[in-house]
């Protein structure tokens, strides 16, 4: 982009987007929970703004370098391992220096390019008039609104690289294929917390700290790993002989030899990743991050085997033969004709297909920090719910809802902040994993509420209704206890 050419007027109506931050954007701190910017990366902010994310990524030891027309003229720009370009190509009326704005930061891009831009549904409810592609704000302010299928259309026409759905309005686009591999496998694989270890022996007091990072990769990769693959594998080796025979010691002082179920767990991870990937056109074996090829050849033997079974999972989402039985195998969550319900905890123990389901939600919204899932059963849609009080209100208020339907690539945001009779949740227990510690709280009060004849009650899904309900019956809560009410009465009178 010709900066120099930029004249007042459309420098100032940019520039009052600029926004005071107290914390990161949002772009950069998904960037920093996915790995994108980690360790002793560079990091520049094009386009940054009066600086909130510079000075933040600063203190938290980031090089970090800035550069906006604006604020920052004279600011470093340079070449950079991760280069943020967030919420700048929204706020420029020309579609043209839209598309340089966005070739220039991967320009400067070594490693990831982390774009960001708002939403259609973040228009609403705005005094606007229409401006080219977008509009003018009440504030004089221009911004362009894109589906999240538009945006990753448009950057990957622009940068002829594909582009991948970090969180609504969110991509990365990453140099090495490589990289945009490990960030897909990372999407997809659960951690699992390593065994409790019983120090009993000199040989693992010794060694202990080397025995738990085995037992960690364990947990999380269901396989041994390569020397090479743990931070102090060469160490590991030197104090055992192997990495085999570490793996007999930390058996034995673990007393546990079956890792059966981080090995289904692992598998079910790649068997998701692999079926996932088709949709931006699956990378040959090569071109796979050295550990998935070796998680490959671990579990399946071979790429053509793997790749087989990952297509059989993502075909499997037409039949609904399939699918039912996919639903009667679910450990956990709420099942109605029509959708299933489930809490995010208990995505890593879905069967594979839902889990891929679930997935390509994810392939076209990126994260999404929801706190139930709906899956959609006649149709191929996903609807991530926010209930931001779960876990403190017992009927806690859906607050908003984003559905991605998987047949159009469309994605509605929902808000019901605003609403005088929101629904809400009833049998919470029901959405969690068995092992989830808040399971038999929430449980114990669903069978007070049984046993009072509260739930069979039409209407009770919305808010209104059932606040009308516990008055007409003389009952109240108090937390996640269902109480007599003071001068109690009962239905019907």
């Amino acid at each position: 982009m010709e900066h120099a050419t930029l004249n007042g007027e459309r420098l100032s109506m940019r520039a009052r987007t600029a926004m005071t931050r107290t914390e990161l954007s949002r772009p950069v701190a998904q960037a920093i929970q996915d790995g994108v910017i980690a360790g002793t990366r560079s990091v520049l902010d094009y386009g940054c703004g009066r600086g909130g994310d510079v000075g933040r990524l600063r203190e938290f030891g980031y090089a970090t370098a800035g550069w906006d027309p604006a604020y920052a003229p004279d600011g470093q720009l340079g070449p950079a391992d991760v280069v943020n370009l967030g919420y700048v190509v929204n706020v420029i009326e020309s579609a043209q220096e839209r598309a340089e704005a966005l070739s220039h930061a991967w320009h400067f891009t070594r490693s990831a390019l982390v774009i960001a831009a708002r939403l259609d549904w973040e228009a609403r409810g705005l005094g606007s008039r229409s401006w080219g592609d977008g509009i003018v704000t009440a504030k004089g302010t221009f911004q362009k609104f894109y589906t999240q299928y538009e945006l990753k259309s448009w950057i990957e026409a622009t940068l002829g690289c594909p582009a991948h759905a970090a969180a609504p309005g969110v991509f990365y686009v990453f140099r090495d294929p490589a990289d945009a591999e490990s960030f897909r496998a990372r999407q997809v694989r659960q951690s699992a917390a390593p065994p409790r270890v019983l120090m009993s022996t000199l040989l693992y007091e010794q060694h202990r700290e080397l025995l738990e990072q085995l037992a960690a990769f364990l947990g999380e990769r269901g396989r041994l790993p390569e020397a090479s693959e743990l931070a102090e594998g060469s160490q590991l080796v030197d104090a055992f002989g192997s990495v085999r025979r570490a793996f007999r010691v930390l058996c034995r002082e673990t007393e546990r030899d079956d890792w059966s179920a981080e090995t289904d767990r692992a598998r079910g991870n790649l068997i998701v990743y692999l079926a996932l990937s088709a949709f931006d056109g699956r990378p040959r074996m090569g071109a796979l991050p050295p550990d998935v090829q070796l998680d490959i050849k671990e579990f399946f033997g071979s790429y053509r085997a793997a790749t087989a079974e990952a297509d059989r999972v993502l075909f499997s989402l037409r039949s609904e033969e399939e699918m039912a039985r996919a639903v009667h195998e679910m450990p956990a969550g709420k099942i109605l004709p029509d959708a299933l319900y489930f809490h995010t905890t208990a995505i890593p123990l879905l069967p594979p297909i839902l889990r891929v389901y679930e997935g390509c939600g994810k392939v076209l919204a990126g994260t999404v920090a929801a706190t139930v899932v709906k899956m959609h059963r006649q149709q191929r849609k996903i609807s991530y719910l926010f209930y931001p009080e779960f876990e403190k209100d017992p009927h806690p208020v859906l607050q908003a809802s984003l559905r991605v339907d998987l047949q159009t690539f469309n994605i509605r945001f929902t808000d019901f902040r605003d609403s005088a009779n929101p629904p809400i949740l009833h049998r919470k227990e029901t959405l969690l994993p068995p092992d989830h510690p808040l399971r038999q709280k929430f449980a114990r009060l669903t069978a007070q509420e049984e046993r009072a004849d509260l739930l069979g009650v039409p209407g009770i899904g919305m808010r209104n209704a059932w606040n009308r309900l516990l008055e007409e019956e003389g009952w109240r809560l108090a937390g996640h206890r269902l109480l007599r009410a003071p001068q109690a009465g009962s239905r019907g009178n």
